[in-house]
Order: structure tokens, then sequence, then C-alpha cells
């Protein structure tokens, strides 16, 4: 199996590191990832520039754009073999609820995903982040789960793992999106120059953690693992404004 890995918090980083060192035990690795920190990139292109491509060893390469970027440009035309599967992460933080919509973890898998090609997205949910490694075995055991399916179609899944030691994690549930309540307000600070710049607040506290959320599970101390798809449409709305039809 040839495993193409990205992520949103840079080549550099340890959850990288030991998402790598997790799946080489199942196949060959590729490293397309961002030169630096693009988290919140969500799933933007740069389109405005060149991008620029450096290998710093067999199969590792950085580029200086965007988690999507990264994984386009490999799937497009960087790599002379195409991969069977996208893995993204690990993430140093959660990705759940609205987090996906902002996330550019979940944005390098859904650039897979949108490719044609199965994708997940890892993340580690705590607020220290120190059992990566917990996460990466996760992630090679489901990646391993899915490997019979992974030729037959496309799909989608973003993975939350608590952080904590393996031995400890109580299960792992499939789950929904779970929802958070309205972001707190900017920050608003001043420069060295008297001007006012602006911080974006912090992400609201958890609304729904109810059973059967990617919240819930979490906090019950398994492993979220949540479909998700790229079509937006939502068909009940549509009918309601079939008035607008010409």
């Amino acid at each position: 199996m040839r495993i193409l890995i990205s992520n949103d918090d840079g080549f550099f980083a340890p959850g990288l590191k030991a998402l790598v060192k997790a799946m080489m035990e199942i196949g060959e690795v590729v490293v397309v990832a961002p030169n630096k920190d693009y988290s919140g990139a969500s799933n933007s292109l740069t389109l405005d520039r060149p991008l620029v491509v450096h290998q710093h060893e067999h199969n590792v390469y950085s580029v200086n754009g965007t988690p999507v970027d990264c994984v386009h440009l490999a799937i497009t035309g960087l790599l002379d073999v195409a991969p069977d599967i996208v893995v993204s992460g690990v993430n140093n933080g959660a990705n759940l609820g609205e987090d996906t919509i902002y996330s550019g973890t979940v944005a390098a898998a859904m650039e897979g995903f949108m490719l044609g090609l199965p994708a997940i997205a890892v993340s580690l949910v705590g607020k220290k982040c120190e059992h990566f490694a917990t996460a990466a075995k996760v992630a090679r055991d489901v990646v391993l789960s899915c490997k019979d399916i992974v030729k037959q179609s496309p799909f989608l899944l973003n993975v939350n793992v608590p952080d904590a030691p393996l031995d400890s994690i109580t299960g792992t549930r499939i789950t929904r999106l779970g929802r958070r309540h309205r972001a707190e307000g900017v920050v608003e600070t001043k420069n060295p120059r008297g001007q006012a710049v602006y911080w974006i607040g912090a992400p609201g506290t958890v609304k729904d953690r109810s059973s059967g959320t990617d919240f819930g599970a979490v906090e019950g101390g398994s492993v979220s693992i949540t479909p998700l798809q790229v079509n937006l449409t939502d068909v009940s709305v549509g009918e309601r404004f079939d008035f607008l039809s010409r």
C-alpha cells in the first residue's frame, strides 16, 4: 500500500513524525506537507503565486503552500506513482464539530477524497497533546481495517483520538459531528505604533455532546470516527425555496 501523508502543522511537526513511523509498518510512505504551520487554512488553494517544492530526503517533501496545495500537487503531478490512500495528521489538537470546517488537517484529507482517493484525517484531542504515538497507532489500525475496501470506492473519515496511553482508550465509535456554541469575540490589542490589531477569539464551548456525537465519544475516552461528505446541498431547505424557481 502506498500512503500519502500530509498535515497542517508543518512537515517538522511531532504528530506527522509519529504518523510516518506508524504507517511505515504497513506500507510505503510519501510525505508532502507544508513548510510551516498552516493551522486553520481550511480548503484554501494558493493561486496568486507559484509553489516551490523542497525535497528533504527520499519521499519527504515540503511545500511553501497550504495543506490542500500539498495534496493537490502530490496527486496531480508531483508523484510518479499515485498513492492508494491519503492520511492527514496527526493534528495537534481536536477537529470536532464545526472545527472540521476550518481545519487544514481535514481539508488535506478532503482534497484527496475529491481527487478520487480514500482519505483519513487524524487529530489528537487534549490540551497538552502528549500521546501522538497513540493517535498514530489508531490511524494505522484504521487503515489496516479498511485495507480491503480502499480500492472499491473513495471515503473520507475524520478520526479524533483522546490524548491518552493506547491501553486506556475505551473503544472506537462511529459518530456524527457535534456542535459548538458561537465563537468568542475577537481580542483587540495595540501594536507598538498604537494601531488597533485583532486576534480571532477562541472557539465556542461545546453545545452538543450527546450520545453518538464526536464530542461525546472522545469525552468518554473513545476514538471518534466520523464519515464526512463534500456535498453541501441542503435538500430540505431547497424545497422551502421552490417558489424562487422560474
